[in-house]
């Protein structure tokens, strides 16, 4: 594969894909960006590459040899060391319930084969960018939950919460604007970003997973639905 010339390197994209020409296609367009590219045909490979050299977003195929899409993002997200790491799925599944799945696994976004190469560079765009975005890094507590921006750590009562980085962002968000209603357009834009490729049923799929992770510990009342508005945080 003929590799183009970069001048600056930028965030390392790891290509999880058992087809080569697809691999392929997606490592030129990415570098063309001036993306670092590793690459992996199936799960194992995959924990290898990351074992070596830890990526800022992993392109992960749902349908892999082995063991599927679905559950190594299921796995990446149960273990601390890559938890935090952004992961956009791949798929050739197109229902909205194939979708909702993903998002629930932990996907932070997906994209639906086939796709332009201009639709997959500007999601890989934005969900960086959402990673990087946040420049507030004081330590916020409301009632016992406590969350860390600088390190996404987030505990109840001093107990830690495993939660990903999706989740944090919007509970950030909502802990730093409270009492306010936000509708699933307003929160794609203040959360996800302007001008992204994300529908808003990703916010009733991300804002379920933010209530399941605090539900143990009495927190997921906090996250509340306005009727026919979208959803605020009160403590209330």
């Amino acid at each position: 594969m003929l590799e183009p010339e970069l001048s600056v390197a930028k965030d390392k994209i790891l290509i999880v894909e058992d087809e080569e020409a697809i691999r392929d296609m997606l490592g030129y367009a990415l570098m063309k960006e001036g993306f670092n590219c590793d690459e992996a045909a199936d799960a194992e490979q995959a924990r290898n590459t990351i074992e070596s050299s830890r990526p800022n977003l992993i392109l992960l195929d749902w349908m892999l040899p082995g063991m599927s899409g679905i559950d190594y993002a299921r796995r990446l997200r149960n273990v601390p060391e890559t938890r935090d790491i952004p992961i956009i799925m791949l798929t050739a599944k197109g229902e909205e319930a194939d979708k909702v799945r993903g998002l629930e696994t932990g996907a932070d976004d997906y994209i639906t084969k086939p796709f332009s190469t201009k639709e997959l560079i500007a999601r890989v765009k934005a969900v960086l960018r959402r990673y990087s975005s946040s420049t507030d890094t004081s330590i916020i507590e409301v009632n016992g939950l406590v969350l860390d921006p600088e390190t996404y750590r987030v505990t109840a009562n001093g107990q830690d919460i495993e939660i990903s980085p999706t989740e944090f962002k919007l509970l950030h968000f909502f802990i730093g604007h409270p009492e306010r209603v936000y509708s699933r357009t307003q929160l794609l834009d203040h959360v996800w970003g302007e001008n992204v490729y994300v529908e808003e049923r990703t916010v009733d799929v991300h804002i379920r997973r933010l209530r399941k992770t605090l539900e143990p510990y009495g927190f997921d009342r906090y996250i509340q639905t306005v009727r026919s508005v979208g959803y605020r945080f009160s403590t209330r």
